[in-house]
């Protein structure tokens, strides 16, 4: 008998307390093998917030998400994470934690996050970046025929038609659960998708370069709305293999934020 009941994909199954199995769907661009950070950037913002929520009892007032930085450490192998998040430094309108991604026995990712009080200052708030077009103003791109992973094949893009390397303007969306059966805040889901922005605007063919990012730092100053991630992104390479990818944060409603990926760029055949 049919139930009618549909059954969502995810990229993350929760395994335990504090662990979560990733899907197919979580394969990285680079290495199918891997766990693409996307995905994995907003399953540490869903444990921070989790960790926050069992902390409530014990602060005054609202506190809100305003940088996270993620050092990737290593490989990400698509395998069984665990996540730790701890207060470093409590406050009732500052606050700093930290979280922890470990598989096996190695630590694979450390990010830190720094919450502020919530206040209304809608009074002064501006912005000098202008609202991008909005998404059904772009065109659809097949990422996936640039990129390989279950990661890219499971987003939606609308981009701008590319007037030189290194430069465009992007909409991302998932049709993915971050976590299978659990609510997932709008802000995890947004930033779940914003390390996506390392492949919109590259700056050579992957298949003769490679340019992974070794961390991601986000900036907001408003918090965003789904379902679309914005990018209005920059990639630039240096001369000593070093590049920075650097994207003004879009919501529909106008710009929420920066982010900054350092890369390591080095030709494929050094691996």
């Amino acid at each position: 008998m049919t139930t009618g009941v549909v059954v969502r994909e995810s990229y993350y199954q929760r395994t335990g307390e504090r662990r979560f199995k990733p899907t197919a769907h979580a394969g990285g661009a680079w290495d199918t093998d891997e766990q693409h950070f996307s995905p994995l950037a907003g399953l540490v913002v869903h444990a921070v917030e989790r960790h926050l929520a069992e902390q409530a009892a014990h602060r005054a007032g609202e506190l809100t998400l305003a940088r996270i930085s993620y050092d990737i450490l290593g490989r990400i192998a698509l395998d069984e994470c665990e996540i730790t998040v701890e207060t470093v430094r409590p406050g009732r309108t500052i606050e700093l934690v930290e979280a922890t991604v470990v598989i096996g026995d190695r630590p694979v990712v450390r990010a830190r996050a720094w919450l502020l009080a919530s206040l209304d200052t809608s009074a002064v708030a501006d912005s000098p970046h202008e609202r991008i077009p909005a998404p059904e103003e772009l065109p659809r791109w097949a990422m996936d025929e640039e990129w390989d992973g279950g990661y890219v094949a499971s987003v939606e893009l609308r981009r701008t038609p590319p007037v030189r390397k290194g430069r465009a303007t992007a909409w991302v969306s998932s049709r993915v659960d971050l976590v299978a059966g659990e609510p997932v805040s709008a802000l995890a889901s947004y930033l779940a998708l914003v390390d996506t922005a390392n492949g919109v605007a590259v700056q050579q063919d992957p298949t003769a370069w490679m340019f992974p990012n070794l961390d991601l730092t986000i900036h907001l100053h408003r918090q965003p709305q789904g379902p679309w991630t914005g990018l209005d992104t920059t990639v630039t390479f240096g001369p000593s293999g070093q590049g920075l990818t650097s994207s003004v944060l879009h919501d529909v409603h106008g710009p929420v934020g920066h982010a900054e990926q350092i890369l390591t760029v080095r030709p494929q055949a050094l691996g």
